[in-house]
């Protein structure tokens, strides 16, 4: 038996330890799995994500002996690539802790963070670690470079395999996991480096240190220069419904752009935030859905959440402190429902689920926004398609089935109770082009804005078709229709 560089297989002694190289940049724990539980029972996988390598144990000689033969005489590709094989040295795997055993149950993983160039916060574990199931509690520690445990409540061999050898950002910030001795953790307080989501109120240790929002599995960091949207970002992935790069490790990623954290310039303000208070909501007519309308012209929205002790206010969580300043400067002090909005920087800097009630139209307090394809700031060049500017008369409307009618559309203003529009036209399109796209006059600016708040992303029925979404209605800097 020869590997790929030659060398005889069996010069090494056999092992029921299986050495793996040529292995991808984004291959996880799972992905060997899947891919050598074939030859038989696998107990233990290490991974060596810098070096692209692997040291997979088996239950039994027998099933190394076959992955090794197999391996040398046909091509076996673990996540889409080749892999080459022989026994390693070590006859077991030296696990790094006493609660390794699969068997255990054991439902609090340990996670090491290799190259971390990027901030490792409690927001940050949960926005990976949770989409694989629900994260009771995370603690972040820093003994040996920057680890974490993070608690499931059930046996987490699921999330160790989904994760393991994950790259949080690309290239760095890999995610090395083993089971943890704890069979619990014990959180005392809710901040940056300790959380435990079944108690939310728990005491945060300092506002003035608040946690960075970052997303999972980013690129290397790019630059928003050329539109105007800052300096240097990296390329986070927009959440969907698995965040990884192969959900049960196959779904690929989109990609999205949040700028580095920075401080805001916006007025001198001390400290920055990405959280956006809102104050003056009408509270018959505003819900977390309209306000992701209104705001997401500015930048993209994670999460709003209103207030129950400060009655129409809502805090509003975007991507990042840039967006929040847009928003400032261009929605502070417009009318919506004849109340004139107050748009200011939070001094908190994360938007958390806790107090949800019901608000007066019957919609929840509380909404994500995480995962929706409505964000408008998802790649580069999305974000360079969105022209910055304050509130206008006319809208501009896209996304809408070419069979529809100008008196349809009035009706839909009013079915929504919002004023109709005083002009429209409706811009020359291909034959055979599925949608339309066009533009709304109204009296004022403030019409304009009701019909954008109520109206945007809605979706359009069309009996024997598919459903349409007004994907962007949008102000947009032209004074008139015509």
């Amino acid at each position: 038996l020869c590997t790929d560089n030659g060398e005889d297989a069996h010069r090494i002694a056999p092992s029921p330890v299986v050495h793996v190289r040529g292995l991808c940049e984004s291959v996880v724990e799972g992905d060997l799995v899947e891919a050598l539980e074939k030859f038989g029972n696998i107990c233990y996988v290490m991974m060596m994500p810098f070096k692209r390598q692997a040291l997979v144990e088996f239950e039994a000689m027998e099933s190394a002996d076959q992955c090794v033969t197999c391996g040398a005489n046909e091509a076996v590709y673990i996540a889409g690539q080749q892999a080459f094989f022989n026994y390693s040295t070590s006859k077991r795997i030296t696990r790094p802790t006493n609660a390794d055993d699969p068997n255990s149950g054991n439902k609090v993983l340990l996670l090491s963070i290799q190259n971390p160039l990027y901030p490792i916060t409690t927001d940050v574990l949960y926005t990976v670690c949770n989409p694989i199931g629900n994260v009771l509690r995370i603690v972040i520690f820093k003994r040996n470079g920057i680890q974490a445990m993070v608690e499931y409540p059930f046996w987490s061999q699921k999330a160790k395999s989904a994760l393991n050898g994950a790259d949080i950002y690309a290239g760095c910030c890999t995610l090395k996991i083993e089971y943890a001795r704890p069979t619990r953790l014990n959180v005392l307080r809710n901040d940056n480096d300790s959380w435990d989501y079944t108690k939310p109120f728990l005491v945060r240790r300092e506002r003035g240190k608040g946690r960075q929002r970052q997303a999972i599995l980013g690129e290397h960091p790019s630059s928003y220069s050329d539109n105007g949207y800052g300096p240097h970002c990296p390329l986070l992935p927009v959440p969907s419904n698995n965040r990884y790069k192969r959900s049960s490790l196959h779904d690929a990623q989109e990609v999205v752009a949040y700028p580095l954290p920075q401080t805001s310039s916006y007025m001198g303000h001390a400290s920055s935030s990405s959280v956006a208070m809102v104050s003056g909501l009408h509270p018959a007519k505003m819900n977390c859905t309209r306000i992701f309308n209104l705001f997401c012209l500015y930048g993209n929205i994670e999460k709003v959440k209103f207030m129950k002790s400060v009655p129409g206010t809502a805090l509003v969580e975007m991507g990042d402190e840039y967006a929040v300043d847009r928003s400032i400067t261009h929605l502070n002090s417009i009318k919506v429902f004849s109340k004139r909005l107050n748009v200011c920087v939070s001094k908190q800097h994360a938007v958390i689920p806790s107090q949800v009630f019901e608000l007066e139209d019957g919609s929840s307090s509380y909404k994500d926004f995480g995962m929706t394809r409505n964000n408008r700031f998802s790649s580069v060049g999305q974000a360079s398609k969105n022209i910055i500017q304050p509130p206008a008369t006319v809208l501009h409307f896209y996304n809408v089935p070419p069979c529809i009618t100008e008196d349809e559309l009035q009706r839909l203003c009013t079915e929504h109770e919002v004023p109709g529009f005083i002009k429209f036209k409706v811009f020359d399109a291909k034959p055979s082009s599925k949608t339309i796209s066009g533009l709304f006059e109204f009296d004022n600016k403030t019409h304009a804005v009701e019909v954008l708040t109520v109206l945007n992303h809605h979706q359009i029925r069309i009996p024997n078709s598919n459903n349409y979404s007004v994907h962007e209605i949008r102000d947009t800097s032209q004074h008139n229709a015509e």
